[in-house]
């Protein structure tokens, strides 16, 4: 079973397979491409990895995109940023090429996450922003601990711990500042933690076909759970669970900026 946030992640190879239908479900929120692009400063010049459809990509600044699925670049708009086809890991540009580089929600995927995120630092002259999950929050989502105990499994146990997430990302950054990016109730990114007050959407083939996590778990643990959540909308029983939550706008469900500046020390670690 692929582990998310470990040593091996989804690739793109699955996404070859998954990511036909990506743009379907998986556009920009504007509130949290604002958090992005703050967090990117006076930044000029961006490097966008894992940049897959083109999502949050400042159109203001000069970016270039980088990603390995063909079937992702093949659904970037024209006029988006020019894209180079490669892996986090193994960044092609020479060491400070880049004001900033950048990944969101693409970091959990790469096949060895530490040397993505140091080839990051390596070509980023003043910042590195991400905007991703903590594993360790993972439960804070109801979806997770009511219907799909089994992603908790997914997370290796040294993510678990409290704190530990962040306390990997200095290791490898340097100093990091996190900024909490609670989620929009009508959030147009159809990402995992979307649609916490539109449970209705996760019935959805179409949906759940842009969500990753949904391919990372066996066809029997989600269609247990699809029929389980289906069963509790209808008889209002999922309603009733969640009635305070209802009234609410936004909810923190362990979503995050992170925003690096590397010094040149930093960027000669290894």
């Amino acid at each position: 079973m692929t582990r998310p946030f470990g040593s091996i992640g989804l690739g793109h190879e699955r996404y070859d397979r998954i990511g036909r239908t990506y743009t379907a479900t998986r556009r920009p929120d504007p509130r949290i491409a604002t958090a992005i692009w703050t967090a990117l400063g006076d930044a000029h010049t961006v490097l966008n990895v894992g940049a897959g459809t083109g999502n949050y990509e400042p159109t203001d600044r000069e970016v270039t995109a980088l990603e390995p699925s063909p079937v992702m670049i093949a659904q970037r708009p024209s006029g988006l940023a020019p894209v180079v086809q490669g892996r986090a890991e193994h960044l092609p540009f020479d060491d400070g090429s880049f004001d900033a580089t950048m990944a969101i929600l693409s970091d959990h995927h790469w096949s060895d996450r530490r040397l993505g995120l140091t080839e990051l630092r390596r070509v980023a002259r003043r910042r590195v922003v991400l905007f991703n999950a903590d594993p360790g929050e993972a439960d804070l989502f109801w979806l997770t601990t009511e219907y799909l105990p089994e992603f908790l499994e997914l997370i290796p146990a040294r993510y678990r711990r409290p704190g530990a997430w962040s306390d990997e990302l200095r290791k490898t950054l340097g100093e990091v500042a996190l900024t909490a990016v609670p989620v929009p109730h009508d959030c147009t990114d159809g990402f995992y933690g979307a649609y916490w007050r539109r449970p209705e959407a996760y019935l959805d083939p179409t949906v759940r076909a842009g969500i990753s996590v949904f391919a990372q778990l066996s066809s029997r643990a989600v269609d247990r759970a699809i029929d389980a959540l289906g069963a509790d909308l209808e008889s209002g029983r999922w309603q009733k669970r969640h009635r305070e939550m209802l009234k609410t706008d936004e909810l923190h469900l362990g979503y995050y900026v992170i925003t690096a500046e590397p010094t040149s020390q930093d960027r000669r670690r290894t």
